[in-house]
């Protein structure tokens, strides 16, 4: 499957399962296209979802989520959400804007969202502005809008965790490096709850505690920017993505471009527990 420019972002569908070709799909956006489905089985486009900008031309969006129940594709773009119906493609879709008033709401590109996993009808959404926005999915009402990070919601040399009962303060802030980098750094928790994951620019992936915020264990993953980092939904296995892009240099002798077999690569980790309670890498 070849898209035709940088891929923005993609996202399984919820109930995805190998055994049954009909979910095997996954959505994908790139720049300057239409959000595309994919049959995973066969390799084939299944069908596109399109927004159009004032000129009527074609705008791409810069994160793609299914909502739980899998029945709509959430997309984000610059100051606003577009919600396609899951099974009529094309360019029908409800617009909600995410920029209320300039007392609240969220401007700038909408790059990172994610739904409650406790389904309890909430979606997060992170935008350039440097906040995270808590909405309704049914409706998309802007419950609180949360500040604090010193970056992009993908690009912040620290994730911020919050409870979102309270959404006052900040509980804990887990450290990772990405100051130097304009890729995004992507995190995952594990299927506990217990444990967060994330990697860096220095090619390292640090695994923090939940419960206390505190670091527990890290390896290095590579000696490349380790962009992203996802758990296994019920194995001790997690995987790594690394590398960035280069550019050579003319007549610069002194710069070493050449990269091992370990970059630009996806890696499989597994891992076991210590003693007391930590993780241990394999």
């Amino acid at each position: 499957m070849s898209e035709g420019e940088p891929i923005h972002d993609f996202c399984w569908y919820p109930y995805m399962s190998a055994s049954d070709p009909v979910t095997n799909v996954f959505a994908t956006t790139t720049r300057d296209h239409p959000i595309h489905l994919w049959d995973a089985t066969l390799g084939q486009l299944r069908c596109t979802y399109r927004a159009y900008d004032n000129m009527d031309e074609i705008t791409a969006a810069f994160s793609v989520a299914f909502n739980p129940a899998g029945t709509k594709i959430f997309a984000g773009y610059n100051k606003c959400i577009r919600m396609f119906d899951l099974h009529r493609p094309g360019r029908d879709f409800e617009l909600y804007s995410t920029a209320k008033d300039k007392k609240e709401g969220q401007t700038g590109i909408i790059s990172a969202m994610t739904f409650s996993p406790s389904h309890t009808g909430m979606l997060a959404l992170g935008s350039y502005s440097q906040t995270t926005g808590i909405y309704r999915e049914d409706n998309m009402e802007l419950l609180y809008v949360l500040h604090g990070q010193e970056g992009g919601i993908t690009h912040d040399p620290y994730i911020l965790c919050w409870d979102v009962r309270k959404a006052v303060d900040c509980v804990f802030k887990l450290y990772r490096s990405s100051e130097s980098t304009n890729q995004r750094i992507l995190f995952d928790i594990d299927p506990s709850g217990q444990h967060l994951g994330t990697g860096g620019q220095d090619g390292l992936v640090h695994i923090y505690d939940l419960q206390t915020g505190q670091w527990v264990s890290g390896f290095q993953a590579a000696l490349d920017t380790v962009n992203g980092f996802s758990f296994h939904p019920f194995l001790p296995h997690a995987v790594s993505s690394s590398g960035h892009r280069r550019f050579v240099i003319p007549d610069d002798d002194n710069e070493d471009l050449s990269l091992s077999g370990h970059e630009n690569c996806v890696s499989v980790w597994s891992f076991g527990l210590k003693e007391d309670g930590n993780f241990m890498d394999h």
